[in-house]
């Protein structure tokens, strides 16, 4: 996000800290991610940015399933640990998190999520892919992980210190000072125009977007027509150039990431599509 989101600026504060023991983040991992800016984070400052107002449908979250709207801003750290996966030299540790207060029922339950998420990142199609990561999911209330994978009520997510609301649409996010991949729970449950009633699909995309923001990568635009979107398009918004582009013009860092060129691609969920997942 940016959100898929919203934006590149840099934050003042470092919400994240603890005295938690820090799992992975090799020197390699913590090399890239400081050559790049922190992509996918609302631009918090102390005069907010007013809200874009545009009008945008493929933007608009689908009709669908019943979700919580507000929960209690704490997450809680799921239990469940495994192998690492990939055979990359960056060594990325994550932990899967679920905001207080969710009703359950709207998400299938935590295991249904944690799951899902783990075999996500678990895909050759996914960033491991590249061969240049290795993911590895911990957990501990007391860990300090690389990032957290945190499903999120919409209006947490709203927060000034969570993704903001620069965009009036639902977004998710990756907010660099605390290390949290913000996963907007609106989203999770209904998805995006863009990939009609697939929401395995859209939920693929969702993760391998916002886990490229916390590997440090920018948004890109659809590059030709009817090609397959990349990844780390704003796909949560539409994949029609001028669509995402009026979306972040005035926008602090993304005003030039997607040219309004009227090219238009078709959705796509992983950043390595073509990979073998044969056993």
């Amino acid at each position: 996000m940016v959100l898929t989101l919203l934006v590149a600026v840099d934050t003042a504060t470092d919400a994240g800290s603890s005295d938690g023991e820090r799992v992975g983040t090799s020197s390699q991992a913590q090399e890239r991610r400081a050559e790049h800016p922190p992509v996918g984070e609302p631009p918090v400052s102390e005069v907010p940015v007013d809200p874009a107002e545009v009008d945008v449908p493929s933007a608009e979250l689908p009709d669908g399933g019943d979700f919580t709207e507000e929960g209690e801003h704490t997450w809680e750290v799921l239990d469940g640990s495994a192998e690492p996966v990939g055979e990359g030299d960056e060594h990325y540790a994550y932990t899967i998190e679920v905001e207080d207060g969710i009703d359950p029922a709207s998400y299938g339950g935590n295991d249904a999520f944690a799951e899902t998420v783990e075999a996500i990142l678990s895909d050759p199609r996914s960033w491991i892919g590249s061969g240049n990561v290795t993911f590895e999911r911990v957990d501990g209330q007391d860990t300090q992980p690389d990032f957290r994978i945190s499903l999120t009520t919409p209006k947490t997510s709203r927060h000034a210190d969570v993704c903001g609301y620069v965009i009036e649409y639902e977004a998710s996010c990756y907010r660099r000072d605390i290390d949290r991949v913000v996963i907007n729970l609106a989203r999770w449950v209904r998805g995006a125009v863009a990939f009609d009633s697939d929401i395995g699909m859209y939920r693929q995309y969702l993760v391998n977007h916002e886990v490229g923001h916390a590997l440090g990568l920018p948004h890109v635009g659809c590059a030709e027509d009817d090609a397959l979107a990349p990844v780390m398009m704003q796909q949560s918004f539409g994949v029609d150039n001028d669509y995402v582009a009026e979306l972040n013009e005035g926008i602090p860092g993304e005003e030039s990431t997607v040219p309004s060129d009227g090219k238009t691609c078709r959705p796509n969920a992983w950043p390595n599509p073509q990979a073998d997942t044969d056993d």
